[in-house]
């Protein structure tokens, strides 16, 4: 008799038009992991009756409900809906584009030792188009150098004509004198926790083993938690917890019908990308941790054996990340509750456009100061709390939000 294997398992998901009901059985994906598990759970009820025989003569099953847990190594594309449904806010289904530009590109003062670019339009306003602070913008059309065109550029400054920019590859841009006239800037896909018009998504998924072969489907999954590891060295992970309905059905063949197949995308490493503090890139930090957490509650009513309604939280964002230490810099952001920014931008190779992802808190406060002590250097560890960025919205240098995560494969 088969025994069921995870190399053979496989877990579909697709977004449900309602709550709680099934999903069709076509157009489904498979996810991406390292791990997944998707269970009913039922509460129990345990008589507290006192009798002469000292027993405990009933015991009753209650509201069902489904825990689900995602783990995976970090890609671009791989986990965009889930980001998107965690932030209230999906993705767009196009990058933005700015067309008919007329540019300039100078070289301008290092930033934390990196070389920097000022790129600069004849007409109209970065501002008014809505270019922030941490987005990763490409040249995608014009007469450019190659050392320009359809290269990943991180902005660190937005003025109403400037860009200030750094190439995420580290591979320096050329001057253009005369000005590129027909440019096209390309931002790709971006979504954030908005300020209003959030969405509310769930999720049918299926458990496939295909050697059992036995499959169980779950209805009403919501993206709860979502979080991203960015160690020293190593490959970034994320994590998701979901909150769901019930189990809709159980049976020996499988439910989603020709899924889409697991992507191939490049898993990030922390060594391929950069970090800005504050503005400035930094090499300090050994450590980066983001959690969001929806905080959702399961609703009960009498009459019914399964969750009638799951209420959704504030959407809160924390963290905590270590650094090296070199100077009183980070330890002076929670001496004097000064408020900070963090932008983390990941890519998958050393290209010019490399697929990447770019996640911004524009307005946090660290909320603690510890430092190990050892022979060799010596870390500092800071936890932080991201508040909305009340500064931020249409028409200026950064999003009204508390994250912002741009997915080049979105």
């Amino acid at each position: 008799m088969p025994i069921a294997t995870g190399v053979n398992k496989q877990v579909g998901y697709k977004r449900e038009t309602q709550w709680g009901q099934l999903a069709g059985n076509t157009g489904g994906a498979l996810l991406r992991r390292v791990t997944a598990n998707f269970n009913l759970t039922k509460e129990t009820y345990e008589s507290g009756e006192i009798r002469t025989d000292y027993q405990v003569a009933d015991m009753r099953h209650g509201v069902r409900s489904v825990e689900g847990s995602l783990s995976g190594e970090l890609s671009p594309g791989s986990y965009s809906e889930f980001f998107g449904a965690v932030l209230a806010r999906d993705f767009p289904v196009s990058a933005q584009t700015i067309l008919s530009l007329s540019i300039t590109i100078a070289s301008a003062a290092a930033v934390g030792g990196v070389a920097t670019w000022n790129v600069t339009r004849a007409t109209g306003s970065w501002l008014t188009d809505g270019v922030k602070i941490g987005d990763v913008v490409r040249f995608t059309a014009g007469s450019f150098n190659a050392a320009n065109i359809n290269k990943n550029m991180v902005v660190l400054s937005v003025t109403a004509t400037v860009l200030n920019v750094f190439p995420l590859n580290g591979v320096a841009m050329a001057a253009e004198g005369t000005a590129v006239t027909g440019a096209t800037l390309t931002i790709p896909k971006k979504t954030f926790a908005p300020v209003s018009g959030h969405t509310d998504r769930s999720y049918t998924f299926e458990e496939w083993y295909s050697d059992v072969p036995a499959s169980e489907v779950f209805t009403g999954l919501k993206v709860n938690t979502a979080s991203i590891a960015l160690p020293a060295t190593g490959l970034v992970t994320c994590d998701f917890g979901f909150m769901g309905k019930d189990m809709a059905q159980t049976g020996s063949t499988q439910y989603f019908t020709s899924p889409t197949a697991q992507g191939a995308s490049g898993i990030f490493a922390s060594v391929s990308g950069v970090l800005v503090v504050n503005g400035i890139p930094v090499a300090l930090l050994t450590s980066l941790n983001i959690n969001i957490n929806r905080n959702m509650q399961n609703a009960t009513v009498v009459g019914s054996n399964s969750v009638a309604e799951m209420f959704e939280g504030r959407i809160v964002v924390d963290g905590d990340f270590s650094a090296y230490f070199e100077n009183a810099n980070f330890r002076d952001l929670f001496v004097n509750e000064t408020e900070a920014s963090i932008v983390a931008v990941l890519a998958t190779g050393s290209g010019a456009a490399a697929d990447f992802m770019s996640i911004v808190l524009p307005r946090i406060k660290v909320n603690s100061n510890t430092r190990d002590d050892g022979e060799q250097g010596i870390t500092a560890q800071h936890s932080f709390t991201a508040l909305l960025n009340t500064a931020g919205g249409a028409g200026v240098a950064t999003e009204r939000t508390t994250i912002s995560i741009q997915d080049s494969q979105a």
